[in-house]
């Protein structure tokens, strides 16, 4: 069961990419499923185990008003981090801030801090370390405020790049051309 005074981590991606986006997916539960996200939770389902690691840990923090399920959970030596799995081949800012959240989950649980993260890329079967840096928790702290000011009465402004809506899985609720083309009207 979900605190609605919680912010799920995934929703600080969603709002990073475009706040509209995540203004319909919270307040209209539009979900809508296209070929990115059907792919993406495909590959999350078919991803292969292997040993030192735990998958989906689900953690909550009243403290920080978040909760969610890191993907992977990995120990190495005495090291545990976070490791976040994305269907492309490269990585963006919202993905670093999702898993320096997950990153401070970890810590309060843990009692220590957790310096590092992982974001593996599906299409290149690449690992990038990261650092979870002062300002990416502090990024993650301002989002999560964000998130928590939206309300039903006030939508966010489109996307800053327009682009973004061609593969956006809310695109047919949000309807960026056409409420644009009213909008100049």
């Amino acid at each position: 069961m979900s605190d609605p005074d919680l912010v799920n981590i995934s929703d600080l991606n969603q709002y990073l990419y475009c706040p509209r986006r995540l203004y319909y997916l919270m307040f209209y539960q539009t979900q809508g499923l296209n070929v990115y996200l059907a792919d993406g939770r495909a590959l999350h389902h078919r991803q292969s185990r292997r040993g030192g690691w735990y998958r989906e840990v689900y953690l909550r923090s009243e403290d920080l008003h978040m909760h969610g399920k890191i993907d992977v959970v990995e120990k190495t030596g005495d090291v545990i981090v976070p490791v976040e799995r994305k269907h492309g081949s490269r990585y963006y800012e919202n993905d670093l801030v999702q898993l320096a959240a997950y990153a401070l989950l970890l810590e309060e649980y843990l009692g220590e801090q957790v310096p590092t993260g992982f974001l593996y890329l599906y299409e290149t079967n690449a690992r990038h370390p990261i650092e979870i840096t002062d300002l990416l928790r502090e990024k993650v702290m301002k989002t999560v405020e964000e998130i928590r000011s939206m309300r039903v009465d006030e939508i966010p402004p489109f996307a800053d790049n327009p682009n973004k809506c061609r593969k956006c899985s809310a695109v047919t609720y949000c309807m960026p051309y056409e409420a644009r083309l009213l909008e100049e009207a």
